[in-house]
């Protein structure tokens, strides 16, 4: 496993040393809030409804048991116990006090962690497959470029004011899992003649005006991926609107001058770009790619497993929804769940992180995974011990079978943690999900996913969902229109909006009738909902949504 600590401990030292010094400046008022907060932006650290919150990074979601020990460190001494994974692969602390973040910086130093660039308008945490190395349709592993990509972007001089936030994403599987289509940069692994390159899409991004990406390059070779990543950003990074923020995004960028402009003045960037590199990027990507090594995986038998899923049916329907087809035979990659009915999505307590410490240490090759989906995956488990882990999981209350499934709920933190929330996310996610697992159709809906976001930022990635849904304020009163089609990963689309909203309380009501519709109208059990969706188009959906327009 890559562990980046003996290059960058003294460097991620010196940045916490730097914010202590702003901190203790704010704190004796010779900086104010408007002074110092471009300050913390630059350290992870935002100012939320009831207190500070710290981002902290964790490149492309690989984590070590030691950084995971970590986190349930701070968690339990700075925070009221747990922490939030976010859908950058990141961990949120929504509760520490100002004076007590450079002692938490300095304790994340410790073991090569920190907040740099987990906020501001610069180059944010580069995401990648939470199964890279380990999919089993893996073109390459993602995680060489990952890496290439953030310890080049890391304090990169020329990008650090740039219009907007800027968000890349890796794809290595022939399924993308990476979500490249609604990224600002999205980069798929592909190979041609029996080299491996990229196909390139740019101007992609949720928010108010969600768009997906276009492909720039059909093949870029890697040994011109920063050259042409570099021009891509600083041909936007040039023409970027900066007087309007909410234009500021390189989609806008792309959609208002067309991608032939874009990608001519790109191309012409790049030519220059390419000469200024020598070749110390290529020899540091054959590093990264020797350092990403596979573990010495296990040849051994495993029909244990197979009986174990013949004799307890709980332990079948975990490994049917929650296992990950891996490369090698024998091996699995396993998600755990943090969307238990009742549980606030993403939330994770000191406990279970240092149970997950101990559970990769045991069975999981010491690597760790964070999901976009704000899940966790053990990336390598060999089935012999799929057994023992799932009675672990099961004790900690991390055994939930439903992964991809309706509970299964991407929610942002909403109004209960966020100043630019307009409605609450966590509970209607809560609500949803012990609704279909009350009345027994959960797993009879099948895969499915439902996002959720708490305002027009879309952090809960509701343009995405199969069925998203968005949290608005009406004249006070939270109200939530529903969008139905989107798609991140197979056929990338927009989720169009059903329709007028719902209060609340008809959230529920309304999501109920849309998937028993759903039911009588998928031709088997193996169509999901988008698929009949996109078969029989929104009208047998917006029908059961709004049922007293259709009666009229």
């Amino acid at each position: 496993m890559f562990d980046v600590r003996p290059v960058e401990t003294d460097y991620v030292r010196h940045r916490a040393a730097q914010f202590r010094a702003q901190v203790a400046r704010r704190l004796d008022g010779s900086l104010t809030e408007e002074e110092f907060r471009p300050l913390r932006l630059m350290n992870g650290v935002y100012l939320q409804l009831h207190a500070y919150m710290l981002r902290v990074a964790i490149p492309y979601g690989t984590i070590s048991p030691d950084q995971m020990r970590m986190l349930a460190h701070l968690a339990a001494t700075y925070d009221k116990g747990y922490g939030h994974w976010t859908t950058r692969q990141n961990i949120q602390f929504n509760w520490p006090r100002l004076v007590d973040i450079p002692d938490m910086l300095d304790e994340l130093a410790s073991v090569g962690m920190h907040a740099i660039q987990t906020s501001g308008n610069t180059i944010r945490n580069v995401t990648t497959d939470a199964f890279a190395g380990a999919a089993s349709d893996e073109v390459a592993d993602p995680r060489p470029y990952a890496e290439l990509l953030r310890s080049w972007s890391t304090d990169h001089a020329e990008f650090q004011f740039l219009p907007r936030k800027f968000k890349i994403a890796i794809s290595g599987g022939a399924r993308d899992r990476a979500l490249v289509a609604a990224h600002d940069i999205g980069l798929r692994l592909v190979e041609k003649d029996g080299k491996t390159g990229f196909e390139v899409w740019v101007g992609g991004g949720l928010g108010r005006t969600p768009m997906l990406g276009q492909v720039i390059r059909d093949f870029l070779p890697e040994q011109d991926l920063l050259p042409y990543i570099e021009a891509i950003i600083a041909t936007y990074n040039l023409s970027g609107r900066r007087d309007n923020k909410y234009k500021a995004r390189i989609k806008i960028t792309v959609s208002e001058r067309g991608l032939d402009v874009f990608k001519a003045e790109t191309e012409e960037e790049f030519q220059h770009r390419r000469r200024d590199f020598h070749g110390a990027d290529r020899e540091a990507l054959a590093i990264f790619k020797d350092r990403f090594t596979a573990p010495a995986f296990r040849n051994a038998p495993f029909a244990g497993y197979e009986a174990e899923r013949q004799a307890n049916p709980a332990f079948r329907s975990w490994t049917d929804t929650n296992l990950h087809a891996h490369r090698v035979d024998g091996y699995a990659s396993v998600i755990v769940t943090f969307k238990a009915p009742g549980a606030t999505p993403g939330d994770a307590s000191a406990d279970q992180m240092r149970l997950l410490a101990d559970l990769a240490e045991r069975y999981g090759h010491n690597d760790l995974r964070i999901m976009h989906d704000q899940n966790v995956a053990l990336p390598h488990v060999h089935k012999s011990d799929l057994p023992s882990l799932y009675l672990a999981l099961r004790e900690a209350g991390l055994a939930t079978a439903n992964a991809g499934l309706t509970s299964d709920i991407i929610a942002c933190p909403g109004m209960d943690y966020c100043t630019l929330a307009t409605a609450r996310s966590i509970p209607i996610a809560q609500e949803i999900a012990e609704h279909f697992r009350a009345v027994g159709l959960e797993d009879e809906i099948g895969n499915l996913n439902i996002r959720i976001s708490g305002c027009i930022n879309a952090c809960g990635h509701h343009h995405l969902g199969h069925i998203g849904i968005l949290g608005l304020d009406r004249a006070g009163v939270e109200n939530y229109q529903i969008t139905l089609g989107g798609d991140g990963y197979d056929i990338p689309a927009i989720g169009q909006r059903a329709g007028a909203g719902f209060p609340a309380e008809e959230v529920v009501p309304a999501i109920d009738r849309l998937l028993r519709a759903y039911l009588e109208v998928r031709e088997d059990a193996s169509e999901r909902f988008l698929d009949a969706y996109r078969r029989l188009g929104p009208a047998p959906f917006k029908a059961a949504l709004y049922p007293e327009t259709t009666d009229a």
